[in-house]
């Protein structure tokens, strides 16, 4: 999935995600190269990568194993996965067989369910959820995995039409297709049918995980009541053999320790670094806040994800579900933020506190480990206990840099408000030093997003290219760390919340602000109705902080919204702040008893 996700020790790589964030396919076909000699290092010949669907909901919970939303990324980094895992030919003894999956539109599933239906018309199919495996095949796969999903109410691993008549005969693919964990099981009918569909629609290699010899019988009953023909026998007995003479796996049976001793090597954990350095995007920079200065003098540091390097990795890392403590040999960003800065005091608690008097703060937060369909959410936000570091740091007056930790684009709406930065780091997993790097300025922020980033829960499914198109952050976006600090550029919203008595809101702007306008520049509507002001001021201490009042107290489950239509409000470099229309506005009353 990412690295040899499975073997204590080996280097984990960020994420697909985090690699469809750096578009470099030289870098993917890098850490693909590195992945393969670890695998065959330990014994493996087969790999079951790279994963080349295209999420189009991020409720799913295998978001994360695809590189984007977008077909055409998707191709370009799954080709260069291929032949980085396969090398120019199969039979190299550093290389091993690639596995495009999950064959085809698991991402595109009705609601983004695991395993669920893909409801779309075939040219749609074709159009979004194909690219990745033409790619696959141009660039000489020799295997594909075929998906848990249906198309239409049509089961995948039954479905003969797209198996054997589009992927084996239209695309010309000469590799063997392979089912998932018992994927056939899912078929309808009994299992004595749903050898027989399979097979007949094209597998040629079937996953059994509990019961083969009941697999096996079933197999030679269907073959010998001719429900099966032995042409179709044949032809899949062909191509696996094909593959494994072309893999030596026959010259080759043993493992080459030569490789074994370079699993984990510092070079491989290097290209891995540089991974997660080109893979981090920023999303918000308050006036320059980022990169971090060596010379200053204490950093707090705190959030779920700060030093626990399962976080960091997220889920199929040694376990299907992945943990969240020591999984494997890491750095985690406490300890790598600590390594770069030598001179800089780190503090550290889980909750935030302990920030009072320090210089900057850094809030790790973020995602649990799941995989597959236990990471499906119907609720993108954070649990409000994970984002409260942020809120406390915030309140100890103190700038905070908010590094999120995800396999998907989340709702940060609760965070916002309280962030003078936020970059978005995906699953980095066991180098955190490249996250370090790029906080500090060793290396510019290059991650561009591989996916639109939703305001809220009602814009998902949300796609680069829909017909009503209103990201948070569109698909591509990302600041280098320059943009933010350019003369003249225009004061934003970054984020807005209500503030804990219910009487005011917090409005973070990005720069700070020489005035806030008159009150009556200002509109707030509290379940549609406005309400009277109360006064507008700026934070005593952080001028890029705005505080409204209002004369009627907000309470829990009420919705707000703050509209600006004056000409007064203006940053310190003296630009005014443009005019915009209602903007939601976070309810934190919503996260208390």
């Amino acid at each position: 999935m990412h690295g040899h996700n499975n073997v204590k020790g080996a280097v984990i790589f960020p994420h697909n995600i985090g690699l469809g964030a750096t578009r470099n396919p030289g870098l993917v076909a890098r850490a693909a190269e590195i992945t393969a000699l670890e695998v065959a290092g330990t014994g493996i010949d087969w790999t079951f990568a790279p994963c080349v669907a295209v999420p189009r909901d991020e409720r799913w919970g295998r978001t994360y194993e695809a590189f984007s939303e977008n077909p055409e990324l998707t191709a370009l980094l799954g080709r260069a996965a291929v032949k980085g895992f396969q090398g120019d030919s199969l039979g190299q003894a550093d290389r091993i067989l690639a596995c495009a999956k999950h064959y085809v539109g698991d991402g595109g599933t009705t609601g983004g369910k695991d395993q669920g239906d893909t409801q779309m018309d075939e040219a749609t199919l074709r159009r979004i959820h194909l690219p990745g495996y033409i790619a696959a095949v141009q660039a000489g796969v020799g295997s594909v995995m075929a998906s848990f999903n249906s198309w239409n109410g049509e089961k995948m691993h039954g479905n003969q039409k797209l198996l054997t008549g589009l992927l084996k005969n239209e695309l010309g693919f000469k590799g063997f297709i392979v089912s998932d964990w018992a994927g056939i099981d899912q078929l309808p009918g009994d299992y004595h049918s749903d050898v027989v569909q399979s097979i007949n629609a094209g597998l040629d290699m079937v996953m059994v995980p509990t019961d083969y010899r009941t697999f096996v019988r079933e197999l030679l009953a269907a073959v010998n009541a001719e429900e099966i023909p032995m042409t179709r026998i044949d032809d899949a007995v062909r191509r696996i053999l094909t593959v494994k003479f072309q893999l030596g796996l026959f010259e080759r049976p043993y493992t080459n320790r030569e490789l074994t001793a370079e699993v984990g090597s510092a070079g491989h954990r290097e290209v891995a670094r540089a991974c997660v350095r080109e893979s981090l995007v920023l999303l918000a920079n308050k006036e320059g806040v980022l990169p971090l200065s060596h010379s200053l003098k204490r950093i707090h540091v705190a959030g779920n994800g700060a030093d626990n390097i399962g976080n960091q990795c997220g889920g199929w890392t040694i376990s299907w579900q992945g943990a969240d403590t020591v999984v494997t040999t890491g750095t985690t960003l406490l300890q790598a933020l600590r390594a770069e800065a030598p001179g800089v005091t780190f503090t550290y608690s889980l909750d935030g506190s302990g920030a009072a008097g320090a210089d900057l703060a850094v809030a790790v937060i973020g995602e649990t480990p799941y995989a597959e369909g236990q990471g499906d959410r119907q609720d993108l936000h954070l649990d409000a206990g994970i984002v409260e570091p942020v809120r406390t740091m915030k309140k100890a007056g103190v700038k905070v840099v908010v590094v999120l930790l995800s396999g998907r684009p989340l709702i940060i709406d609760s965070i916002l408000p309280y962030a003078d930065a936020v970059v978005a780091a995906w699953l980095p997993g066991s180098e955190g030093g490249g996250v370090a790097d790029v906080l500090f300025g060793r290396f510019p922020f290059a991650g561009k997003l591989p996916h639109s980033w939703p305001a809220a829960m009602a814009d998902i499914p949300l796609n680069w290219g829909d017909a009503v198109y209103r990201p948070l952050y569109p698909f591509g976006y990302g600041l280098t760390g320059l943009q933010d600090q350019e003369a003249g550029a225009a004061p934003v919203l970054m984020g807005a919340a209500v503030e804990e008595d219910g009487r005011s809101l917090l409005l973070n702007m990005n720069k700070a602000m020489a005035r806030t306008g008159n009150a009556a520049d200002w509109q707030v509507q509290v379940n549609r109705q406005t309400v009277k002001s109360a006064g507008v001021r700026r934070d005593n201490r952080d001028p890029s902080v705005i505080h409204f009042g209002v004369m009627q107290r907000i309470n829990k489950g009420d919705v707000v919204t703050v509209e600006y239509k004056g000409k007064n409000a203006r940053s310190r470099d003296k630009v005014k702040l443009a005019p915009f229309a209602g903007q939601a506005v976070y309810n934190v009353l919503n996260d208390r008893p």
